[in-house]
């Protein structure tokens, strides 16, 4: 009895051995072959692609592993893998949401309209992206937030690339006086835009008249920038148009507004009281 229950624990020490030499091994091994995966499709799929499909792979064959771990301890494939589904249908129904993450990320890598490092905005938030998950997208706002996107409402939402392409637009709105000439004024913008080194030539620089203001006449003037210097453009571009309409002596206005009674009354009178004479009053 006591031979036949030492052979017994022996064997069951070989399966538990077995075991856990396929799951060491076969763990090792799915790390090498989902990395070289990585490497191999990261240069000609980009990050965005590599990463989720590495994590794919990934999941799939440590699932694979561990069946096989389990197999090796007696237990029935087949058993293993209708509990499997059971478990599976259960969770589907118990982690809709999460699903519909899963299957809006695949989407998402299919189409690719961002990658890890482009700048996007959705919604009301603009970040940086810094991982593509199956189930959400996280970001790095530019006041250093960390922002986490399912991948439902990015599907479902309006998403701008701001760096998928190399240049920009930047649409500076100003207001000139009524007095003012219009192709003195387009003459002054183009040249403001030429002398300066972070406007590209083309496509060229343009003026558009948006319409008569109450104040001012309002107008667009657009250029272009690379997608790395636009912020500096922004910055520094109306105080060059600024400076050049001081030179110019364009005048800026500000708000107006007239007085009128009306042509049946007398026009209303106006007293101008000198600066010595206003004191003098206060004195007295």
């Amino acid at each position: 009895m006591d031979e036949l229950t030492s052979i017994t624990l022996t064997d069951q020490a070989v399966l538990w051995l077995r075991a856990g030499l396929v799951l060491v091994i076969g763990l090792v091994l799915t790390r090498v072959v989902s990395s070289m995966l990585y490497r191999g499709l990261v240069g000609p799929m980009g990050t965005h692609t590599a990463m989720t499909a590495r994590r794919m792979i990934l999941y799939a064959l440590s699932a694979i592993v561990a069946m096989a771990a389990l197999r090796e301890l007696g237990f029935s494939l087949g058993v293993l893998l209708g509990a499997a589904g059971i478990v599976t249908v259960a969770i589907g129904f118990a982690a809709q949401t999460s699903a519909s993450n899963l299957v809006s990320g695949l989407f998402l890598v299919a189409e690719k309209p961002f990658e890890i490092g482009n700048a996007i905005k959705v919604g009301g938030t603009t970040g940086v992206v810094l991982s593509i998950d199956l189930l959400s997208v996280k970001l790095r706002t530019y006041d250093n937030l960390f922002v986490r996107v399912p991948n439902e409402t990015l599907i479902k939402s309006e998403i701008t690339n701001i760096s998928r392409f190399p240049i920009r637009r930047l649409d500076v709105l100003l207001g000139i006086a009524y007095k003012e000439n219009l192709g003195k004024i387009q003459e002054i913008l183009i040249a403001v835009a030429d002398s300066y080194e972070l406007c590209l030539d083309q496509p060229r620089p343009i003026m558009i008249f948006q319409g008569f203001g109450e104040s001012s006449l309002d107008l667009q003037f657009s250029v272009w920038a690379a997608r790395e210097n636009y912020l500096t453009v922004r910055n520094t571009l109306p105080e060059r148009i600024k400076a050049a309409f001081d030179d110019a002596g364009i005048e800026i206005p500000f708000p107006h507004r007239s007085l009128y009674t009306g042509s049946e009354t007398e026009p209303l009178p106006i007293r101008i009281v000198s600066e010595a004479a206003n004191d003098a009053a206060h004195e007295t």
